[in-house]
């Protein structure tokens, strides 16, 4: 620990951040090990051979793979998306042949040990992908990620990860790798808090989906001693060091309170009686089964990555058609909303996406794959009318980063020729919501991306810390393009003489306080982790119809994303009830 930060955990007893999953507990802090160190640059010694330390970096990169894998397989959801992804990365062609290459002994610098060459190959690529920006520039944290993993098998010491306790604590770090979020065990780590990041970030949205109180981009929270006991309000975004004994209260009452909250059990209405779905967004048929045994309504998104993160070619239709059919089963009768392929920016594939776009979050990504590689989304397609014609689910099928009518319209064309009965349109870029009147005349349906959304209308990369006030979905512009969506659609609603209704499926739908302004604003339906039910419902509950209207017109006029949050906040007491 350097002497500044020591000094600010001694004058300074609160830490201020981003509160990204509520909740109040107390524990005593781990930080995350000190990362894997550089590698010395030296001479290498007389008996070097290349061509034994290029076969040492193979095997260390199929060895991280397979531990990355095994790691994969023991989780669901989007873990396990992650975890695989970054498995790929352990074997990338970028990272190992450039470390190989290095190794050679006419390359400037001259020949390096296998620890070394991968070092600097992998601090060559992340600032490659650093600077494309964008979602680009979220991937090279997990390079450097991928690389100390490289070198610690390198060095024959255990990977980089998780501190292991006996009792539970709270997890402290600079950020956390996807890789080590992923695994997280609920039962030893009970908040996570970070001094970087983001609201939209990997550590928060994995954070909400394991239930966990977490904050994040709360600065010099990496300083603080391990075994230091701190109360930590995801709901607030505080860390405070030594709580004193109201705090300590706190805590206890928000354990009972959330220990007491009813298991949803639907189907979910306000207090006027109004129905609202309450829907969970899911990954595979695990996830599906879960969400069902939670009490949700349906399936508002089914993210089809997982079918495709880890393979080097395109899954067949046959397979497809299984894995779509896995969560097809866990709903009978009941509304499952597919999202086909949301490849690119974060989620490259080789045989789909150009890893060398200039900025990929604003490239060929989702729905416009279609246009430079015709045939992937068509027998994607297939498959999803297949898996629903073995089952009874009700399955509603709509595309990622729609931006015109005309999109709208050509993908609705090819739903109708897989025959798709309910196509419907993402709304995550500012010109699908400007323009929802024209899009939804051409679709069933729309659902509100709003972790893009926030992304795309404030121009803040949603993975960093600085820009963390920006990349709010309480944002004012943001609410107000949710409005304009959900006005458009009632005119294209009585244009067409039948409803087409808007949901929500991003992170925003979790928050409860949100979840009542996105009723409030015409949202239809709310869909998000099945840990979230509960508390959505128990808090729109209080609520009619007309009550969510006013509160969502008072975050529409506010100034600022703090100051909707906390017009609303103060107007919902069943939240300061259940520790939301």
């Amino acid at each position: 620990m350097n002497n500044g930060v020591s000094a600010a955990v001694t004058l300074q007893q609160q830490f201020s951040g981003v509160g990204v999953a509520a909740g109040r507990v107390i524990g005593p802090v781990r930080q995350m090990p000190k990362p894997v160190q550089e590698p010395a640059a030296g001479p290498v010694p007389a008996d070097f051979s290349a061509e034994f330390e290029a076969q040492r970096i193979k095997d260390a990169g199929k060895a991280v793979r397979a531990e990355l894998q095994a790691r994969a397989a023991t989780v669901a959801g989007e873990g396990r998306e992650v975890l695989e992804a970054t498995a790929l990365m352990a074997a990338d062609p970028m990272l190992i042949k450039g470390a190989i290459k290095l190794l050679a002994a006419d390359t400037a610098g001259g020949a390096r040990s296998a620890e070394r060459a991968v070092w600097e190959s992998g601090a060559s690529v992340a600032a490659k992908l650093t600077a494309l920006g964008g979602y680009m520039a979220e991937r090279a944290t997990d390079v450097l990620d991928v690389r100390a993993r490289l070198v610690a098998d390198l060095r024959g010491l255990p990977a980089p990860g998780i501190p292991v306790a006996e009792a539970p604590f709270i997890l402290a770090a600079e950020d956390l790798a996807p890789a080590d979020t992923a695994t997280l065990d609920p039962a030893k780590v009970i908040a996570l808090v970070t001094s970087s990041g983001g609201p939209q970030s990997h550590t928060a949205i994995l954070a909400r989906a394991l239930g966990l109180p977490a904050v994040v981009a709360a600065v010099g929270v990496d300083g603080i001693a391990d075994g230091t006991e701190v109360y930590v309000d995801g709901a607030a975004g505080t860390v405070t060091v030594a709580p004193a004994a109201e705090l300590r209260q706190a805590a206890a009452a928000w354990t009972e309170r959330s220990s007491a909250l009813a298991a949803f059990a639907g189907p979910n209405t306000l207090a006027d009686g109004v129905h609202i779905p309450l829907l969970a967004n899911v990954g595979t048929g695990a996830d599906a089964a879960k969400a069902a045994a939670s009490g949700a309504e349906g399936v508002g998104l089914l993210r089809t990555e997982f079918c495709f993160l880890d393979r080097a070619e395109e899954p067949t239709v046959q397979e497809q058609i299984e894995a779509y059919g896995a969560v097809f089963a866990a709903f009978p009768g009941k509304k499952v909303v597919v999202r086909t392929l949301d490849a690119g920016a974060d989620k490259p594939l080789p045989f789909l996406t150009n890893a060398d776009e200039p900025n990929p979050a604003l490239g060929v990504r989702g729905y416009r794959t279609d246009l430079s590689s015709p045939g992937v989304l068509a027998r994607q397609l297939e498959a999803i009318a297949a898996a629903e014609a073995a089952h009874g689910a009700e399955v509603w099928v709509m595309a990622p980063m729609i931006s015109t009518a005309d999109e709208a319209a050509a993908f609705a064309g090819m739903c109708a020729a897989a025959g798709l009965r309910t196509p419907g349109v993402m709304v995550e870029v500012p010109s699908a919501a400007l323009t929802a009147a024209s899009v939804l005349r051409e679709v069933s349906f729309a659902s509100l991306g709003t972790n893009d959304l926030t992304q795309y209308a404030m121009a803040a990369d949603r993975q960093l810390g600085p820009l963390a006030s920006l990349n709010d979905p309480w944002q004012p512009a943001v609410l107000a393009l949710v409005t304009l969506t959900a006005d458009g659609a009632s005119l294209a609603s009585a244009a067409a003489g039948l409803p087409k209704p808007v949901g929500v499926c991003g992170e925003a739908a979790a928050d409860p306080a949100l979840a009542v302004v996105l009723v409030g604003l015409g949202v239809a339906t709310l869909s998000m982790s099945a840990r979230a039910l509960a508390a959505v419902s128990a808090v729109l509950a209080t609520v009619t119809l007309a009550e969510a209207q006013r509160l969502a017109a008072m975050a529409l006029a506010a100034p600022s994303a703090a100051a909707a949050r906390a017009a609303v906040r103060a107007e919902l007491p069943i939240l300061a009830e259940l520790g939301l």
